[in-house]
């Protein structure tokens, strides 16, 4: 026996090619399945690097026997030779496609029980999939997810560390801290009554390091968060977190760009190209959405001052309410809509808080008002219509969309309404969508944003981002027209990550806390620490976040964030392998002062 065959594996499965023919090798993995084709027994054989043909001829009385007993995966060993596949039985589809091996003997390492499913079902429920979340990792559609992840984890790592970052863990046990989501709390034993909090991101810290002159840090870790699930959401997930001083926004930018571009390059070989810049207004402006999806082409038209003086209350009266704004939506070739299209639409943009949707088609342009079709157009001065007309760039053949109502509903609704349009069938057919990779960087944030319901300003990242220079005067008089010095990365409509440069001087951040209308007793008794090290010569610095759950999934085009990490929760944040949250013994409640104040019967 060569030394090759001596070791339990000499090669995994999937990677046993024709370079190996004629050569002895030992195989360890599952049974994917047996097939008896009349005498001789093929099992497909699988392990993380793929499958390959296993071959089990009679006149191995013993081998054959143990062939017969082998069922879906029983983990075995394989010993064998490496030989070429019969002419006409290649697989293309295989890195082990050219060849099969023919098995000297077969050990079974360990028997399975019927698998509660086929591994390679693809229509499995997600409860189930979660369920026998085990068995589902074992399927190379999970195996190959998983190995991307990681590919990206590394490619990071290996970015960062050549530009002078090092990797330094922060607390996951801290103190409770408003930064907008609710926090996980952990009660303490030891002191009693008190609670520690699970942090939602590393913000802080990451600050305080920079404070202590670490200069470049970054950390690929775990951030919770409390909050109302949505599919692509979940309580904990992975942030590469990321603080560097003495570094501007653009140098930021700058960098992490070049990151990203590097990880698409040598993940998915893939080039991202330019990434465009935008303004936070703009992109509002433009397609209702601070992370546009730019593979759909459809922009919005400003009909706001046009509609100030139509007749048609719909239209006139958002037109001219403080906060209101009217739009409208150009769709090339949308006349061919049905009716029946026309109102699923309607209903759609209601989600989003719509009263209506409001439509004209453009038969014949050069006809004016007599070329359109709408229930609308008989409300419409002829002035009102030449400028629709004219604004939009409608030709016949178009239908143009209109959202009428405050600027964040109709912003969400047409915004929702561009996107399912665009990535509707009729959008790929129409030109509308192009396939690709579309990133750009949307920047100039406002610092604030007006909370109506309570009357006051909240910060719109968190507030240690820095305002652009000469801004600062404004959190006094006008916060509305403080601009940030925060920057997001979106891609596809997704937003990968976004960070700012923050605030160093403590005369700065107290003008932030002031217009957030947090006195300095609660500044100090939430953010005393920051406020503190602050004081101790804080070196101009900023930063930024990507979400590595979101960057994998949209790598690999899975259908939910679920289908990329290991153990995940469901929407009810819940994982149904380990069966938790569960109830816990009363005498463990007690070593904690805690007591229950409705017990659940058991």
């Amino acid at each position: 026996m060569s030394m090759a065959t001596s070791k339990m594996r000499s090669h995994y499965s999937g990677l046993v090619t024709e370079a190996l023919m004629g050569q002895s090798v030992s195989l360890c993995g599952w049974v994917n399945r047996r097939r008896d084709h009349g005498g001789v027994i093929f099992v497909d054989l699988r392990d993380r690097e793929g499958y390959v043909q296993i071959v089990c001829d009679p006149d191995r009385a013993d081998t054959f026997a143990v062939a017969e007993g082998v069922r879906n995966e029983f983990c075995v060993q394989v010993k064998g030779i490496v030989r070429a596949r019969p002419e006409g039985t290649v697989n293309d589809g295989l890195k082990s496609g050219k060849i099969e091996v023919l098995c000297h003997e077969m050990i079974v390492l360990n028997a399975s029980v019927t698998p509660p499913f086929q591994l390679d079902d693809d229509n499995l429920s997600e409860t189930t999939r979660l369920t026998h979340r085990v068995l589902d990792l074992r399927r190379p559609y999970m195996q190959n997810n998983l190995m991307l992840r990681y590919r990206v984890a590394m490619e990071t790592r290996k970015f960062l560390d050549s530009n002078g970052f090092i990797d330094i863990e922060t607390p996951m046990l801290t103190k409770s801290t408003p930064e907008g989501a609710r926090d996980y709390l952990v009660p303490s034993r030891v002191n009693e009554g008190n609670f520690f909090a699970l942090p939602q991101s590393p913000q802080l810290f990451k600050q305080l390091l920079m404070v202590a002159g670490f200069d470049r840090y970054y950390q690929i870790t775990k951030c919770f968060r409390d909050e109302d699930l949505r599919a692509d959401r979940q309580p904990e997930f992975t942030q590469i977190d990321i603080e560097t001083s003495f570094m501007g926004e653009q140098e930021i930018r700058d960098m992490f760009q070049g990151m990203i571009s590097n990880i698409f390059k040598t993940v998915l070989t893939t080039d991202l190209g330019d990434f465009p810049v935008m303004a936070y207004a703009d992109t509002m402006h433009r397609f209702g959405s601070d992370k546009p999806d730019l593979r759909v082409s459809l922009e919005f038209t400003e009909l706001t001052d046009v509609m100030a003086s139509v007749d048609f209350k719909v239209f006139s009266t958002p037109a001219t309410t403080p906060g209101g704004r009217v739009v409208g939506l150009r769709v090339p070739g949308g006349a061919e809509m049905t009716r029946g299209e026309i109102d699923g639409y309607t209903e759609f943009v209601k989600i989003y808080g719509a009263k209506g949707l409001a439509w004209i088609k453009v038969n014949e342009v050069a006809k004016g008002r007599e070329g359109l079709q709408s229930p609308v157009v008989k409300n419409l001065n002829d002035e009102a219509i030449a400028e629709i007309l004219l604004r939009t760039g409608a030709q016949n053949g178009d239908i143009i969309f209109f959202g009428a109502d405050k600027a964040k509903v109709v912003n969400d609704s047409i915004g929702a309404l561009r996107l399912k349009i665009g990535l509707s069938p009729f959008g790929k057919k129409s030109g509308i969508f192009t396939a690709g990779w579309k990133p750009l960087w949307v920047v100039d944030f406002p610092m604030f944003e007006h909370d109506e319901a309570n009357q006051r300003w909240s910060a719109v990242h968190h507030p240690f981002t820095a305002p652009k220079d000469g801004h600062e005067d404004w959190m006094d008089t006008d916060p509305g027209k403080c601009i940030a010095k925060a920057y997001d990365m979106v891609l596809n409509g997704w937003e990968l990550g976004g960070g700012s440069v923050r605030i160093h001087q403590a005369a700065v951040q107290n003008k932030v806390f002031s217009a957030l209308k947090i006195g300095p007793d609660e500044a100090q008794e939430k953010f005393g620490f920051l406020l503190d090290a602050l004081q101790y010569g804080a070196p101009p610095h900023g930063g930024l976040a990507f979400g590595l759950d979101r960057i994998v999934t949209m790598m690999t085009g899975a259908e939910s964030i679920r289908d990329v990490i290991a153990f995940p929760k469901t929407q009810r944040a819940q994982c149904l392998l380990t069966q938790a949250p569960s109830p816990v013994d009363e005498k463990q409640l007690r070593e904690l002062h805690i007591r229950l104040r409705n017990p659940q019967p058991e």
